[in-house]
């Protein structure tokens, strides 16, 4: 390879727009500018959201199983939680039998906001430009890279 040839390819490879990182992380902050109203509506952050999502999933979930499924740190996690609880959305308790657990539970008020919520993701399809089967491809996409990544770890 001529060494031309292999400068263009190496300054490509240094583009902005050719680093998937980058165009995840773009995505991603469009993506939660399409939510930002319709949360502002629900007086709610994106992570708060995700949590009231697994809450009006399964009832309670401990900041344990929380963490993983969301995959965010105690360390953030632990301090929305408490401004939830604050709100009046949930209730954290710990476990009887084991201190260290600590089981957060969705309270009649943050049930309240699941029917207020319901138009989210209908809404969020219909913004995106793409079909239900286009979204579901590329999230199962991006869950593989996602596994990927957590493997390289």
């Amino acid at each position: 390879m001529n060494e031309r040839i292999g400068y263009v390819m190496d300054q490509q490879r240094l583009a902005l727009d050719s680093h998937l990182c980058f165009s995840l992380y773009a995505c991603s902050r469009a993506i939660f500018r399409m939510y930002r109203p319709l949360l502002d509506d629900l007086n709610l952050t994106y992570p708060q959201y995700l949590v009231l999502l697994v809450l009006w999933d399964c009832e309670e979930s401990s900041i344990k199983e929380l963490s993983q499924v969301l995959s965010l740190d105690s360390g953030t996690l632990t301090p929305m939680l408490k401004r939830m609880e604050a709100s009046g959305l949930l209730e954290r308790s710990r476990s009887l039998e084991d201190e260290r657990i600590v089981t957060v539970r969705i309270t009649d008020k943050g049930r309240e906001l699941q029917d207020r919520a319901s138009c989210i993701p209908t809404s969020m399809i219909e913004s995106s430009g793409l079909d239900l089967q286009q979204i579901n491809t590329l999230n199962e996409t991006i869950r593989t890279l996602m596994a990927s990544v957590d493997n390289y770890r």
